[in-house]
């Protein structure tokens, strides 16, 4: 037999072992209620700001202070689709192309065939040579949501590019 307290000692000694710990356990629970309403009060300034932000730049937006990517792409000369941020005109953010692609892209029709321009100045090549934003039979811009896999074809002039270092 292990030499050690007998059965009332061990019992005894658990007892004052959690009695002890209870304060320590309420303290806890009281810091946990406490830093959960501190959390959701961050989170409903953040969404607040976000709604903010996003009807002021709805309201950019429904002004002309940026073009739609068709107009971008008319009056562009040159440039990367990486130096401005595309938007919906519900103002949600948007990448031009296909979901998870490394680079934007925006694809250009012909009515037959379509080709994909990398680059403002590709754009511009092919939209002053007659092309059409989108696919054959299928006209618009393909956007992607970011970080999502979702993605859907949009009319041009429904696609705002704003600078990327112009405030939202």
């Amino acid at each position: 037999m292990a030499a050690g307290p007998d059965d009332a000692e061990l019992e005894r000694r658990i007892e004052e072992a959690q009695s002890r710990m209870r304060p320590v356990e309420q303290e806890l629970a009281r810091l946990r209620v406490e830093r959960d309403l501190l959390l959701t009060e961050r989170r409903r300034r953040e969404r607040l700001a976000s709604r903010e932000t996003r009807a002021s730049l709805k309201a950019d937006l429904k002004g002309g202070r940026f073009p739609t990517v068709g107009e971008l792409v008319a009056a562009a000369d040159a440039g990367g689709f990486d130096e401005y941020v595309y938007n919906l005109k519900t103002g949600g953010e948007v990448r031009l192309g296909f979901p998870g692609a490394k680079a934007q892209t925006l694809a250009f029709t012909d009515g037959a065939q379509a080709r994909q321009a990398s680059d403002l100045s590709q754009a511009a090549q092919l939209y002053a040579d007659g092309w059409e934003i989108g696919s054959p039979g299928r006209p618009g811009v393909r956007v992607n949501f970011p970080g999502t896999r979702q993605e859907r074809v949009v009319p041009a002039d429904e696609v705002f590019a704003r600078p990327r270092d112009a405030a939202p």
